[in-house]
């Protein structure tokens, strides 16, 4: 679909409230259907100041073109719902994109990319109230925890109070952990197995109940590693795309013997089906949607 950026402006000038009316108008799903299996389109990066997809840096800095894309992914058989932070579901509600889809806001996105304090993940997007207030499905959160780091303290109390007030509400979070440290100045996601073993035992842990809480995570550098790791807890978990690289059917190998392990639900992916190197979305998403 195309999208009338004038007519997106227009709304929000004139008539804010219309927001709010289309959350309040949106047909809602469970958050998994018959097969159990769960495909979310993931768009949250521009918040943290990451706009860029390979070797372009500003790819996602387009807004109409990212919200065609996402229209396009959304649009697709298998396709169960999308993950942004709050402006880009206010554009894909008043686009009329959201009915009958898993809606997950994203809520901490302080860690601005490249800053000092990106450790120091401050929850600054959807808050627990929002996602009820708004009717949707689900939150995601981001926790890396760099040893080296105090910063990384203060972002595991918040988060632990976040899983609380999700709880509190019965709406899921999806806790995306990492253990990372600095390397030339960039923080870098440790994807071994022993780190990935340790950050999923870390964030099961967090929050007077682990009730309602899921985890979103990587597979290993060694994916042949991914069945001993995923014994570490029982908390249902989805699979993460990461950045968009040149081998994407050795991505789609990795994610498909992953997806055999008892724990793992389904997908959570962005960029690599949003912006895939051959400029084909719909088939991108296509491929990812028969994995499951």
């Amino acid at each position: 679909m195309s999208v009338d950026i004038s007519e997106l402006v227009r709304l929000r000038a004139h008539q804010p409230e219309a927001v709010a009316e289309a959350a309040a108008r949106r047909t809602r799903r469970p958050l998994l259907n018959d097969n159990g299996r769960l495909m979310i389109v993931a768009a949250d990066h521009p918040a943290r100041g990451a706009l860029g997809v390979g070797d372009r840096k500003f790819a996602m800095a387009n807004r109409a073109d990212l919200l065609e894309r996402l229209c396009l992914a959304l649009s697709r058989p298998g396709v169960d719902g999308v993950l942004a932070t709050a402006d880009i579901l206010d554009d894909l509600l008043l686009l009329g994109a959201l009915d009958d889809k898993v809606v997950m806001g994203s809520m901490n996105r302080g860690g601005l990319a490249g800053a000092s304090f990106e450790m120091d993940d401050r929850f600054t997007g959807h808050r627990a109230e929002d996602i009820e207030r708004l009717r949707f499905d689900a939150g995601k959160l981001l926790l890396r925890i760099d040893y080296d780091d105090p910063g990384s303290l203060t972002t595991l109390e918040s988060t632990a109070r976040a899983i609380d007030d999700m709880a509190a509400r019965r709406l899921p979070v999806f806790v995306e952990p990492f253990l990372s440290r600095r390397l030339d100045g960039k923080v870098r996601n440790d994807l071994s197995a022993e780190a990935v073993t340790k950050s999923i035992a870390i964030a099961s842990g967090l929050g007077g109940t682990s009730a309602y809480t899921w985890l979103k995570l990587p597979v290993t550098e060694n994916p042949d590693d991914m069945a001993e790791v995923m014994q570490t807890s029982t908390l249902p978990a989805v699979l993460l795309g990461g950045e968009v690289g040149d081998d994407q059917d050795g991505a789609y190998e990795k994610w498909r013997g992953a997806l055999q392990l008892p724990t793992v639900r389904g997908l959570v992916v962005g960029r690599s089906l949003l912006y895939p190197a051959d400029g084909d979305v719909a088939a991108a998403v296509d491929t990812a949607v028969g994995l499951l």
